[in-house]
C-alpha cells in the first residue's frame, strides 16, 4: 500500500478498518474536552466498556448470594478461571489444558521457576537478554541467590551488537551453544519492552531445548499483540500480565502456558495449594495433594474473580474478531506510523530515529535526538498520551483494537509542531 501523509487519506483507512467500530467499545481519556490519542496500551489498555457488567455481575452475586456465590451464581466463583482459558489457549497457540490464570506476572513466573529452573552443580545457567525488564532482572538474580548460587556467574545475558539497537538471532543462538550443557535455563521477554523488538520465539525455544535446557518466555508485551504457537514451539512454560494488550484493568491477573508433557504428574517440584488440588476432592479436605491434571495444578489460591471478570470481559471481544485480524490491522497501522514519522522526520530535518527493529508487534520506540523531555511534555498536555524511558526515548503502541489512522496522522502533526515550537 502507498501511504499518504493527509487527513482525508488516514480517514479514508479508518473507513476500510474491520475493526473501526471497536473504537466506539473503549473509554478514552481527555485532555483539553478532547478525547486523547493513546499509545500506551503496552502499560495499560483502555477499559472496555463492557467490563463494568462484568463487575457488576461479581458484585450482584456477592450481594444477593454471599458465600454460596461460589456454586450458585450464573458464572459460579469457584471455577470462573477455567472461563479464561479456551479463549486464552487460541491468543497464545496453546491446548485449553496447557493455560489457566492466576496471581500476577512476577508472582507466577518466580512459581513456574520452583519447576523450571532446578540447577545442579554442572547445569545451574540462566540465559537471558541485556537489560531485561527490571522485575525479571529482580526475579531471576533473587532465585539464583536462593538457590546458594552468585548472580555474576549463573546469569548471562546475551547483548546487543555495538552501536545496535537490537538483539541478533544468531547472537542468542551462539550463546546458548558456548554456555552448552551448563545451561538450566533461557528465560527470555518474547517482545522486548524497550525497543519492542519481537524474539524469535519459535527459533530460540528450539535451540534451548537442544541444549538440555529448560525454556520460558515473560510474554507481557507479547499476549494480545503478536502471533503466539507456544505448544507448536514446544516451550516449556510462559507467563503474562493481563492489563497492557489484554486491557484487563490495572495490575489485574496473569495467565501462564504449561507444555501438556507436564500435566498430570504427581512428582514435579512445584509449590502447592488447595485450589491446584482435584476439583472432585477439593472440598473433601483431604491431606494429600492429588494435582488437577491441567495447568490449573499449579494455582495455590481460590480465584481473585474481582480481577478476572475484566479480563473474561476483554477476551470475549478477542473470541469475536481473533487474533488474525488484530494482527492484520495491527501491522498496517504500525506501518502507517511509521510512514509519517519519516515523514515528520524529513520535514524537520532529522531530529529522531526509529529504534525498532523490522521484528516487531505493536510498538514503535523512538530515539528523540537532539530533544528532551520537553517534547514528550508538549505531547502529553496536548493530549497525546504516550511514554517516556531515559535517556530520551518515547515508545509508541498504537493498540488495534482502538487507535484509528486519524489518530496517526494527527499525532505526527503535533510531533511536527512540537518539535517547531522548540
Amino acid at each position: 500500500m502507498e501511504f499518504q501523509n493527509t487527513l482525508e487519506f488516514a480517514q479514508k483507512l479508518d473507513k476500510e478498518d474491520k475493526l473501526h467500530s471497536y473504537r466506539d467499545e473503549f473509554y478514552f481519556p481527555k485532555v483539553n474536552g478532547k478525547q486523547v490519542i493513546y499509545f500506551t496500551g503496552n502499560s495499560l489498555g483502555l477499559q472496555p466498556k463492557r467490563t463494568k457488567k462484568f463487575v457488576d455481575e461479581v458484585m450482584t452475586d456477592w450481594a444477593e448470594l454471599a458465600v454460596e456465590g461460589h456454586f450458585h451464581a450464573d458464572k459460579s466463583w469457584w471455577d470462573y478461571h477455567e472461563r479464561l482459558a479456551a479463549p486464552l489457549a487460541k491468543v497464545v497457540g496453546a491446548k485449553t489444558e496447557e493455560v489457566s490464570v492466576m496471581n500476577t506476572l512476577s508472582v507466577n513466573l518466580h512459581l513456574l521457576m520452583v519447576s523450571f529452573y532446578r540447577p545442579t552443580q554442572k547445569r545451574f545457567k540462566i540465559l537471558c537478554e541485556e537489560k531485561a525488564f527490571p522485575s525479571d532482572q529482580y526475579m531471576l538474580k533473587s532465585q539464583v541467590r536462593f538457590h546458594g548460587l552468585n548472580p555474576d556467574d549463573a546469569i548471562v545475558e546475551v547483548k546487543k551488537r555495538e552501536g545496535e539497537n537490537h538483539w541478533r538471532t544468531e547472537d542468542v543462538l551462539a550463546k546458548i551453544k558456548e554456555v552448552g550443557d551448563e545451561l538450566a535455563l533461557v528465560l527470555i521477554g518474547g517482545v522486548n519492552y524497550y525497543n519492542g523488538q519481537v524474539f524469535d520465539m519459535e527459533t530460540i525455544t528450539k535451540a534451548g531445548k537442544d541444549a538440555g535446557a529448560f525454556v520460558g518466555w515473560d510474554l507481557a508485551h507479547g499476549v494480545g499483540n503478536v502471533a503466539l504457537k507456544l505448544n507448536e514451539w514446544g516451550a516449556d512454560f510462559a507467563a503474562w500480565c493481563s492489563y497492557k494488550y489484554m486491557n484487563s484493568g490495572p495490575g489485574h491477573a496473569s495467565g501462564i502456558y504449561i507444555n501438556e508433557k507436564y500435566l498430570g504428574k504427581e512428582d514435579i517440584p512445584r509449590f502447592e495449594g488447595w485450589w491446584g488440588t482435584k476439583k472432585e476432592t477439593r472440598f473433601l479436605m483431604k491431606p494429600e495433594f492429588e494435582p488437577m491434571e491441567n495447568a490449573d495444578a499449579w494455582q495455590i489460591s481460590n480465584a481473585p474473580i474481582l480481577a478476572m471478570a475484566p479480563y473474561l470481559a476483554s477476551l470475549e471481544m478477542f473470541e469475536e474478531v481473533g487474533m488474525e485480524v488484530l494482527i492484520e490491522k495491527r501491522t498496517t497501522i504500525v506501518a502507517y506510523l511509521e510512514f509519517i514519522l519519516h515523514e515528520i522526520d524529513a520535514e524537520v530535518d532529522g531530529s529522531f530515529e526509529i529504534i525498532t527493529p523490522a521484528d516487531r508487534g505493536c510498538q514503535l520506540s523512538v530515539f528523540l535526538h537532539g530533544h528532551g523531555k520537553e517534547l514528550f511534555d508538549f505531547l502529553m498536555k496536548n493530549g497525546v498520551i504516550t511514554d517516556w524511558r531515559e535517556p530520551n526515548v518515547i515508545r509508541l503502541a498504537p493498540a488495534p483494537f482502538y487507535c484509528s489512522y486519524e489518530d496517526m496522522y494527527r499525532f505526527g502533526q503535533l510531533l511536527k509542531k512540537g518539535i517547531l515550537e522548540k
